[in-house]
């Protein structure tokens, strides 16, 4: 009896003391994270082509939230679950941040650079942007591209009903009522064909504001240069020469196929147009613009 209780004990302290089995995948894991960490944590200005590198001290409150996130994809262990089971921490070594597949640009509607920042670096006021592009050409990052900012509100396109979670935010300092200067595009085509490459975003998933959220926002205005943007591969246009829509083309389909929410029909057209034929923003369906969705539905 004795003996047997000696065996016992020896095989509890053998098995408390054993290698864990997941210690050379765990060591990978923590690794990798650190490397991530490090990755959302750099706040180095990026050079880009054309644009003079720009640089801005970054507020404690910035410091502290970008902590948080940290730390909190740090966290590894046991998870209570309502019924009473807990979850078994063990770490993949398969595994990267996500990725950034859509662009959105906007305009600020608001009188300057500085004003855009404040508004930004506020709190209360709720809404950041990755990036904010003066009218001459200085970009200013505010936001890690691996992070989400909160610039495109309640809005979807496609199927995808949570934008910022899966997007760039842009904004263009303008507000509203004025043309955007050419150093301004400038250093937008420069910054996007950075992000583009670097993401591997579609053309088709760089729009604006207004097509995510067409019953709310009108932003960039009908003055943003979308032609221009598409001929340099971000962002699609309708033919020169468009084919003329099958009798029996839906419009509204048309637009819910390309990415529009077409629960506001009337918005979504006034959204279209306000994209793709900027001389004529009403919701008015006439055969050019019936031809002209069919174009770029074409190009889904």
């Amino acid at each position: 009896m004795r003996k047997s209780f000696y065996y016992l004990i020896s095989a509890v302290v053998i098995t408390s003391c054993s290698t864990n089995p997941y210690k050379a995948s765990e060591k990978v894991y923590d690794a990798k994270l650190k490397t991530l960490k490090d990755q959302i944590s750099t706040k180095e200005p990026q050079p880009l082509p054309y644009v003079a590198e720009t640089a801005i001290s970054i507020d404690t409150l910035y410091a502290k939230q970008l902590h948080i996130f940290k730390d909190s994809i740090s966290k590894m262990g046991s998870t209570p679950l309502q019924n009473g089971i807990n979850t078994e921490w063990i770490g993949t070594v398969n595994f990267n941040l996500r990725k950034p597949n859509f662009i959105i640009i906007h305009h600020t509607a608001q009188d300057s650079l500085q004003q855009t920042v404040k508004t930004f670096t506020k709190t209360e006021t709720q809404v950041s942007s990755h990036y904010v592009i003066s009218d001459n050409g200085k970009v200013v990052q505010m936001l890690n591209d691996y992070l989400r900012a909160w610039h495109a509100g309640t809005g979807s396109w496609g199927k995808n009903t949570d934008i910022n979670s899966s997007s760039i935010g842009i904004e263009l300092d303008n507000n509203g009522t004025e043309p955007f200067t050419e150093l301004q595009i400038n250093s937008l085509l420069a910054l996007l064909t950075k992000l583009k490459k670097d993401y591997n975003i579609p053309a088709q998933n760089i729009i604006g504001h207004s097509d995510i959220a067409p019953t709310r926002k009108k932003d960039p205005s009908a003055l943003f240069p979308w032609k221009i943007l598409a001929e340099k591969g971000f962002g699609i246009w309708s033919d020169e020469f468009s084919e003329t829509a099958p009798l029996d083309f839906n419009v509204e389909q048309g637009l819910r196929i390309i990415g529009y929410d077409t629960k506001n029909l009337s918005a979504a057209v006034i959204a279209f147009k306000l994209h793709y034929i900027q001389s004529q923003v009403d919701d008015t369906v006439d055969e050019n613009t019936k031809n002209t969705i069919y174009s770029i539905y074409k190009k889904q």
